[in-house]
């Protein structure tokens, strides 16, 4: 079993990297793939939203018109397979229990 997270992930990715692998005793290897897809995407999503915090969500079109800015596709493409990532591991991150104000 691989101990130690892949070293071309960020700090943030390798805790992440760390915590499923320890806490879900994740060892096998297409289990192990899929965190590192996991951790990979968190960090493509992480410099796409680095990206538009500094250069904002829009850019300059043809004919002086706006569009999106391509790092949003990037930001969204990546959280879709960091989501579906961890779905592969049959892990999610959707809150546990109902959703809403507890009953009396």
């Amino acid at each position: 079993m691989r101990t130690t997270p892949p070293k071309h992930l960020s700090r943030e990715a390798s805790k992440l990297w760390r915590d499923l692998v320890n806490e879900y005793g994740i060892s096998d290897g297409a289990g192990l793939l899929y965190v590192e897809r996991a951790c990979e995407s968190l960090d493509r999503l992480r410099s796409a939203q680095a990206v538009l915090k500094k250069e904002g969500l829009t850019v300059a079109g043809q004919g002086g018109t706006t569009k999106a800015h391509p790092c949003a596709a990037i930001e969204r493409d990546a959280h879709s397979a960091f989501r579906q990532s961890l779905k592969a591991l049959n892990l999610d991150l959707e809150p546990i229990g109902p959703i809403g104000r507890p009953s009396n």
